[in-house]
């Protein structure tokens, strides 16, 4: 793994080729929780092959700007949920369910009709493909039992709690696959636990460390309040994080940049590695290494340089490309600058 003070990272997703999908389209939808295919605009016959290709070029333009951990990007991905999310049996996918999002709309989601379970590895090979194509450490991202349990219709359990676990447990058997094929940092996305901090209060932990039992190398679990396409106006407070300091994790990916977060509260997190976010994807400015920087010194009196990794708020999908590269690069600049401060 990186040694080095501040590595880099992105939170999962990098920006998705015009050519590759409509992203005029999927900006204007929430985050797709069952398939949505339409999205697509290369022909099915052809769509492997072209998230191939554009997969190799995220991975490319991530260690051309400097990164030190790169992700597959998300590349083959409609949105950071539904990959995985409907490829577990107990659900009907042909009838989905609807529930409410957390920007108030009326979404259709996967509908659990028997025993959640994983039938077979999902990432495995997306893994294989970034390991192949990557010089440096690789990160794998899956969205969390919690968020999962959230955006479902439960027609089975009768009891979110049951279903919660039912979904950490093929998580935790992804994420050991993942381990062992390699994966040098597994992610576990789970905004919803800041949406809706009070049923998280209620049975998100037990779940979410259940995910993580025997997990045998560095996990993060990403909390946001939401891509900021969706979402523009955020809190300068998180509704759940200190109550992650009894999570099983090892880092705790949070935004920091657009909401202006109040970094105290990064104290309540004594022996958790911070993934801080210091690039702002409300906006298609790129920030200077210089304002990167700053927002690392903000976070420095609350946590100590060696527990912070540096990454963007959340994913950079809606981003157009040239924007999120060069807002990469100028966190790797930041780093380097913070690198060279701290050594002094």
């Amino acid at each position: 793994m990186v040694q080095k003070k501040f590595p880099t990272m992105l939170v999962g997703s990098y920006a998705q080729p015009r050519w590759l999908i409509d992203v005029d389209k999927l900006g204007a939808i929430t985050p797709p929780r069952t398939r949505a295919k339409e999205l697509w605009r290369v022909d099915e016959q052809w769509l492997a092959e072209a998230q191939d290709d554009a997969t190799i070029v995220a991975i490319r333009e991530q260690e051309e700007a400097g990164l030190d951990i790169v992700t597959d990007g998300e590349i083959r991905r409609e949105s950071y949920f539904n990959q995985f999310a409907t490829a577990l049996d107990g659900l009907d996918l042909d009838n989905p369910g609807t529930t409410i999002s957390r920007s108030g709309r009326e979404v259709q989601v996967p509908r659990v009709v028997g025993p959640i379970s994983r039938r077979e590895p999902v990432e495995l090979a997306n893994l294989a493909f970034l390991k192949r194509h990557a010089t440096r450490p690789v990160k794998m991202t899956l969205p969390g039992p919690f968020t999962m349990s959230s955006l479902a219709k439960d027609d089975h359990y009768g009891d979110p709690a049951d279903l919660a676990m039912a979904y950490a447990e093929a998580v935790r058997e992804e994420i050991a696959d993942l381990f062992a094929a390699g994966a040098d940092v597994v992610q576990i996305d789970e905004p919803y636990m800041q949406a809706r901090p009070e049923a998280a209060a209620d049975y998100a932990l037990p779940a979410l460390n259940r995910a993580l039992e025997d997990a045998a190398g560095t996990t993060v679990v990403h909390l946001c309040f939401g891509y900021a396409q969706m979402v523009k106006d955020k809190p300068s407070g998180y509704s759940f994080l200190g109550e992650l300091a009894n999570c099983r994790c090892d880092q705790i990916s949070i935004e920091a940049a657009q909401p202006h977060l109040d970094c105290t509260i990064l104290e309540a997190l004594p022996d958790k590695t911070i993934v801080l976010g210091v690039i702002d994807l409300s906006s298609h400015e790129v920030e200077t290494p210089e304002i990167v920087a700053e927002r690392v010194r903000r976070a420095l009196p609350h946590v100590d340089a060696d527990r912070l990794v540096l990454a963007p708020d959340c994913g950079m999908k809606y981003l157009p490309r040239e924007v999120a590269f060069k807002k990469m690069q100028a966190m790797a600049a930041g780093a380097a600058i913070m690198r060279r401060e701290v050594a002094q």
